[in-house]
């Protein structure tokens, strides 16, 4: 026993993630181990209150499902946080990758010269009264050269550096963090939701590639691209797989619950010609038979699984149609062969990726959750992606240069400030 003791790694630090969605909130109680390893100690969801299309809409509402969202974490972990990182998936999202340059003539790259670059590169941020989430050396390039990670000890005649900046709009971000904070909870630092997802599903090569993420949420579809191992173009689109759900509660004059039910146990994207003869009852066994018949329904109040599908298909083709606006206007229409990710809840619905890929002309796939020591297995679906993400993003502890010290080496960061405190500052000082 004391040898089975011994073994199990000693948690060196312990942080909360929390993902507010408008159809869950999922949060994470997590640990990195002395060996640097990421453990899951505990996690747990709830329905979402007080959230609509990613925007927080009934501040005591969010604040109460995000405490209970925490707590039920806590609770598994055995342990509490007090800061908590925050994923989000409204709040006008929106990137911009900018591009400094130094010279450097041809001699040794220094530290000093990765510092100063950095240093002049918190210049170029150019928020345009929009609140920047995070600033982040995204990739260094050497006299054209893209993709170095590290370019100390090179020889260059030109250093570059690309800067990931994510926007958002500041009041949307403000009410997030306030119902947060509500939740006597401190925020680490908001996260826009496809860095998160992109974190989770996407592996370094397609990053580099070039891949689309649809993250298909519940009231909102964030479409983002990847190239360079970088975002480079994000496009949300206010609809969802609740869309989904309502579309049938309408064409059947159902509950939404009920329609919730369907789509999830008796729902597909693809159709076959079994569904015209198989009947499915609206109401789950046990439940009262007294209520309204569905429209359509046959005597005993079920409705053909046909005119399900096909309900669920309609409302598809209509997001499909957004998804690939979007990606020609990003340009990605245009790459031949580029692969396209969905994630997020509304991605769990079976024969997505086949429609997807038939209505897109790309190569589709279903991004997943990512092994993770200790996580639950309810937990490991598409829709608990960007939190699963979010812990990830949260354990590489990344580096934002508007809170580099110039005057130091910027390779060392005093108190581990990075987005977090100024995010939190800013916010207290606001409040």
């Amino acid at each position: 026993m004391a040898g089975a003791r011994s073994s199990t790694p000693r948690i060196s630090r312990v942080f909360g993630a929390v993902n507010i969605g408008s159809f869950r909130i999922s949060a994470i109680v997590a640990g990195i181990s002395d060996v640097g390893d990421v453990v899951v100690l505990g996690s747990g969801h709830r329905a979402s209150q007080g959230v609509r299309r990613g925007y927080v809409t009934d501040m005591t509402a969010a604040t109460y499902a995000i405490r209970d969202a925490i707590d039920r974490a806590e609770k598994m972990a055995d342990t509490s946080v007090q800061r908590v990182w925050i994923g989000c998936s409204g709040a006008g999202l929106a990137c911009q990758v900018a591009e400094v340059d130094a010279e450097i003539g041809g001699r040794r790259i220094e530290q000093e010269d990765i510092d100063e670059l950095l240093s002049s590169a918190r210049d170029v941020i150019r928020p345009d009264g929009r609140m920047v989430l995070h600033a982040q050396p995204a990739q260094y390039r050497l006299d054209g050269a893209h993709g170095v990670a590290n370019p100390r000890g090179l020889h260059a005649e030109r250093l570059g550096v690309d800067i990931h900046i994510m926007l958002a709009d500041g009041a949307p971000i403000r009410n997030l963090t306030e119902a947060v904070q509500s939740a006597h909870l401190e925020v680490e630092a908001v996260v826009g939701s496809p860095v998160a997802a992109g974190h989770a599903c996407l592996s370094p090569e397609e990053r580099d590639l070039g891949v689309a993420l649809v993250e298909f949420g519940a009231e909102v579809t964030n479409v983002a691209i990847y190239s360079q191992g970088m975002l480079t173009g994000l496009t949300s689109i206010p609809m969802g797989s609740a869309d989904v759900t309502d579309a049938i509660a309408s064409a059947f004059g159902i509950r939404r619950f009920q329609a919730e039910r369907l789509k999830c146990v008796n729902g597909s994207a693809l159709a076959s010609p079994a569904d015209h003869r198989e009947m499915i009852p609206v109401n789950a066994p046990g439940e009262e038979e007294t209520g309204p018949i569905a429209r359509h329904a046959d005597d005993k109040n079920r409705i053909p699984r046909a005119e399900l599908i096909a309900v669920i298909t309609g409302q598809l083709g209509t997001l499909m149609e957004e998804v690939n606006k979007a990606l020609k206007a990003m340009r990605f229409n245009g790459q031949r062969g580029k692969q396209v990710v969905f994630t997020g809840g509304g991605a769990e619905l079976v024969g997505l990726a086949d429609y997807a890929q038939a209505a897109l002309g790309k190569p589709v796939r279903i991004g997943r959750v990512p092994h993770l020591n200790g996580l639950a297995e309810a937990h490991v679906k598409p829709g608990f992606s960007t939190l699963a993400g979010l812990v990830l993003y949260a354990s590489a502890d990344p580096i934002d240069i508007r809170t580099l010290n110039s005057r130091r080496q910027l390779s060392v960061r005093s108190e581990r400030m990075g987005t977090a405190g100024r995010i939190y500052r800013a916010f207290r000082q606001y409040f």
